[in-house]
């Protein structure tokens, strides 16, 4: 079959005199002059409906419906967008591996080829997300850490490995290299990518295109690349062949203007952005940044920027293609022949420069002068909750004694300044591991069960060679406990890790220390980050103050931050205390950093250092001293921050090809070789083990290649005749299973972290023969079903409003619910032992929440967890792009609220039963009802909008599902 526009496939002049062949979008403009002004990140989706039109998933009516995007018209087509690849972190990467394996182990059953399960395109899985800060403050802390991380994680290097061995087009990157966003700025990423047809005519050459298992996938978008964040189960669609489908969108521009002032980071820049992007509402939509003041950046900047797309909401923080991203490519050690495609490549597309003001029809436009963004941190509870420094002391004072809804801390403002001494004398905690550090195994194991958003390590190791205080040490509200240089926002950044090391430096000389009991960490984005640091001379006065090597990884802003003291655990608990964390994340959510620390700041890397000397949020560090150095002489912030041209002189250590090649080199060579001595078991099909960490997911167990009509709603009278209506997808007489309130995060609806002992993931465990010292973390553990269905919900932070308030009024925390059966009798039960009971008694349930439900990570298992629970359908006041995708490729039904209707206004207590009622044939963003029957036996009939967005989704939620949806085509074909 001849492709539609065949005569838009023309050529392009390499440097070697040969030629490469295109999709040419100015060559389709002359039919669709509208094409001249689109934005630039809609162009680049264009050009992938174009290549890919096949009559079948991509009809001519798709390239044509997109060639006229209009700025602001309604927004009901959906896009079939065939990515080029697909990048995975081994937090969602390993469950996804799990269902491909399910799915060929179901093929085998079905007497299909296993082999007809196969990716499609490249698949990189990049290992970060494992490495943990147990050890900390010591030159030893990197070796130790990544040794503990190889003990608690075999069975899950052993199943990927399978998968390289299994998979043509799975590749893996051992753990050690960096964050994945940063490796796939750096190493992963090529530019444009050239495929063959078979005809011996030239390669057609294509942009790089992806999505990732991480919704920080964005940070990639600082290179011209689209690309964003999806849960796993849409990811192995892409992989399988799926286009990703999504509705058209609006593209809001971001118009930038002058230049930072002096002082003035990156950091701060990036948190400006936020507040302002949050503000104008941005969700589900792209962002596309142009101007002079975006010509002016460098493209880590950019991908800065970019990175906190999900915290700001956007689907993408798009930057195109220019002079600055052939700078970086360069300077990351790109081929000479990768770098001339591309940049040929792009500039006869036209895609080639930021566009001026004028040039592009945007939805709408966004402008900031960069020259009145002002030195800031976000927090305490939230990214995009700027404050800028000048105001951080006051603010927390303020936040000290509100309301926790008015994201307070609701203490008595006496309480604010007291101080408590610690339980044990800070001289005792003092093994310093100097010259015979303690092995992994020999180290204590922790006593104070970290209950939330964290693995479960080993304890805290503390500072190595740094002098142990004299006398007794205290710690009070607004104390820092926590300083982290962490995440792949910041870390691998050179303007700002330079100027982190800076400022150590200079804080050394001036002779200010790091209080010992204040956990300091260093865990770069990429091993490039060390390597510059040690080049420029500065990495010496960074360990001096603490801050040594502790992992190459996502650390502390994922949760792995390892765990306090116990004393300093028991303080806190004891006296209520509300310590703080600084770090240089991208996500502060309650629990996320640490349970015990109820207030996290985001901030520069200098910063982190500055607050770390400091020791107390309570300080402003605009006119009060950071503190004291030699002779008790008074350091001010301005004393020791380092000026632009300081850190402009040391980039060039930061930029080289070279260095760059020669890491990434290593890739397959192993040089720790604890990668290499991994072994996995061969063939392609898996050999499912007897473990707690692998296990063969459930979701096919009931699969046949014929789709069966779903099996109707019997539960009540009205269920049998709402199905011979024809109505199968309504839901009878379901119960709530929990109420919650606003910004429901993933983390809270499947933490990542410590598995609590008392918890039914950690009982489970128990009984399968598994210590708590060796329950690792729900995030480690999302390989295995078992864990992760008892885990859904049970974050300690959570708050299910069904339950009565407290005798002070305020709110019982942790995954709970009141269950309620047929006669009468109410029980109170951990979440997931009431949805067994449900599901026992064939009763189906619903969840009802507020505004942005699903906010954070795009955390598959927060779908998935809510459907194995035997939860039909949440009913929230808004959802955040990724999840609600998530709940419907699992078969949930995503419904919002209308206007100012809630649960709340609703005056639902729990008690109600539940009718759930889309139209038969389950048409995107149509009407349903919800019909609330209360305990009176008064009957509501309300309006939602059923939030299954285009017409693939429709089909998904049909078939049960986007896994069974899949595996069905490709067994079919």
């Amino acid at each position: 079959m001849s492709h539609a526009f065949a005569k838009t496939l023309k050529s392009f002049e390499l440097a070697d005199g040969k030629k490469g062949r295109f999709y040419s979008l100015p060559a389709l403009a002359k039919q669709f002059p509208e094409i001249n002004r689109l934005p630039v990140s809609i162009r680049i989706v264009l050009e992938s409906v174009l290549r890919n039109c096949d009559g079948k998933k991509i009809t001519t009516g798709h390239v044509e419906q997109l060639a006229r995007w209009q700025p602001n018209a309604e927004r009901v087509d959906e896009i079939p967008f065939v990515v080029s690849r697909v990048v995975l972190q081994d937090f969602t990467g390993v469950p996804l591996l799990a269902d491909l394996a399910a799915m060929r182990s179901t093929a085998a059953r079905l007497g299909k080829k296993p082999k007809a399960i196969e990716p499609l395109v490249p698949v990189d899985l990049v290992v970060d997300h494992s490495i943990m800060v147990d050890y900390f403050g010591t030159k030893q802390a990197l070796d130790l850490n990544m040794k503990l991380e190889f003990q608690r994680n075999q069975e899950r290097y052993q199943f990927m490995k399978w998968g390289m061995q299994a998979f043509d087009t799975f590749g893996v990157v051992p753990p050690g290299f960096g964050i994945v966003h940063q490796v796939n700025l750096e190493y992963l990423a090529r530019g444009v990518h050239k495929a063959r047809n078979g005809k011996g005519e030239g390669p057609v050459y294509y942009p790089d295109t992806l999505v990732g298992t991480d919704s920080h996938t964005t940070m990639i978008n600082g290179i011209g690349v689209v690309a964003w964040g999806v849960g796993g189960i849409e990811a192995e669609a892409a992989m399988l062949g799926q286009p990703v489908y999504f509705l058209t969108p609006d593209v809001v521009g971001f118009e930038l203007t002058g230049k930072l002032r002096e002082g003035v980071t990156a950091t701060d820049l990036v948190l400006t952005v936020t507040e302002i992007l949050r503000r104008e509402k941005v969700v589900g939509k792209f962002v596309e940044f142009f101007g002079e003041g975006t010509r002016s950046l460098a493209v880590p900047d950019r991908a800065t920027i970019g990175n906190m797309a999900p915290e700001y909401g956007a689907t993408m923080g798009f930057f195109p293609v220019d002079d600055k991203t052939i700078d970086y490519f360069k300077g990351t050690g790109r081929t000479k022949s990768e770098i001339d495609a591309f940049e040929r490549y792009f500039k006869a597309q036209g895609l080639f420069g930021v566009p001026k003001a004028g040039q592009i029809d945007y939805s709408h436009v966004v402008r900031l002068d960069l020259s009145t963004v002002a030195p800031s941190l976000a927090g305490p509870k939230r990214p995009q909750d700027r404050i800028e420094i000048g105001n951080v002391a006051d603010t927390f004072r303020t936040l000290f004694s509100k309301p926790v809804a008015d994201n307070g801390f609701n203490q008595a403002p006496e309480l604010l300044l007291t101080r408590h001494l610690l339980e044990a004398p800070h001289q005792e905690r003092g093994v310093r591991m100097r010259d015979n550090p303690p092995t992994p195994m020999a180290a204590p194991r922790f006593e104070v069960e970290m209950e939330a958003n964290k693995p479960t390590p080993m304890s805290a190791h503390p500072l190595s060679g740094a002098p142990v205080e004299a006398g007794p040490v205290t710690i009070g509200n607004g104390d820092v406990l926590i300083a982290a240089i962490t995440s792949c926002t910041n870390t691998s950044n050179p303007s700002v890790m330079l100027a982190a090391g800076l400022l150590a430096k200079k804080a050394v000389e001036a002779g200010l220390k790091v209080k010992p009991h204040i956990k300091t960490s260093l865990a770069p984005g990429s091993r490039l980050v060390t390597r510059y640091l040690t080049e420029a001379g500065l990495l010496p006065y960074l360990e001096k103050l603490g801050f040594a090597l502790a992992g190459y990884g996502c650390t502390t802003c994922i949760g792995n931050a390892g765990d306090l003291t116990p004393e300093i655990n028991a303080s806190i608990q004891q006296n209520n205390l509300v310590c703080a964390a600084v770090l240089s994340g991208n996500r502060n959510f309650e629990a996320r950093i640490h349970p015990n620390i109820k207030a996290n700041f985001l901030a520069s890397p200098p910063l982190v250092v500055a607050y770390a000397i400091a020791g107390t949020v309570l300080k402003d560090l605009m006119t009060e001293p950071v503190g004291q150095g030699k002779g008790g002489k008074d350091v001010y912030l301005g004393d020791i921050w380092p000026s632009s041209e300081e850190v402009h002189a040391l980039l060039k250590y930061a930029m080289n090809g070279k260095a760059f090649r020669s890491n990434y080199e290593q890739v397959a060579s192993d040089p720790g070789k604890l990668w290499e001595k991994i072994q996995g078991v061969t063939g392609a099909t898996y050999t499912w083990p007897e473990s707690t960490y692998i296990a063969e997911p459930p979701f096919f167990e009931k699969f046949t290649l014929e789709l069966e009509a779903p099996a109707a709603d019997v539960q009540s009278p009205a269920g049998q005749k709402a199905a011979r209506n024809g109505n199968p997808y309504a839901v009878h007489g379901a119960r709530i299973m929990a109420l919650f309130g606003d910004s429901i995060t993933t983390d809270h609806i499947s933490p990542a972290g410590s598995i609590k002992e008392s918890s039914p993931a950690g009982q489970w465990l128990l009984a399968h023969g598994v210590q708590k010292t060796d329950f690792n973390s729900y995030g480690s553990r999302r390989g295995n079903h078992e864990v992760m269905m008892r885990g859904t919900f049970a974050n300690v932070r959570i708050k299910n409003l069904m339950i009565p308030p407290l005798a002070d009024g305020s709110r019982e925390e942790g995954g709970v619910t009141l269950y309620r059966d047929d006669h009468g009798v109410t029980e109170k039960l951990s979440i997931y032992d009431a949805a067994m009971k449900y599901q026992t008694a064939g009763r189906a349930t619903v969840v009802l929440a507020g505004e942005e439900y699903g906010t954070g990570s795009s955390r598959d298992w927060a779908a998935k967890g809510t459907q194995l629970l035997g939860i039909k359908a949440v009913v929230a006041r808004s959802f955040e792009r990724i999840h609600r995708s998530n709940l419907v490729g699992m078969g949930v039904l995503p419904l919002q609220f209308k206007g100012s209707d809630s649960w709340q206004t609703l005056g639902l207590t729990g008690e109600e039963f539940i009718d759930v009622i889309p139209a038969p044939d389950l048409a995107p963003q149509s009407d349903a009802q919800l019909v609330i029957t209360r305990a009176d036996g008064s009957k509501q009939t309300v309006i939602v909008k059923l939030r299954i967005d285009t017409p693939i989704e429709v089909d998904y939620y049909r078939h049960g599902g986007i896994l069974p949806y899949v595996l069905r085509q490709l067994l079919g074909e």
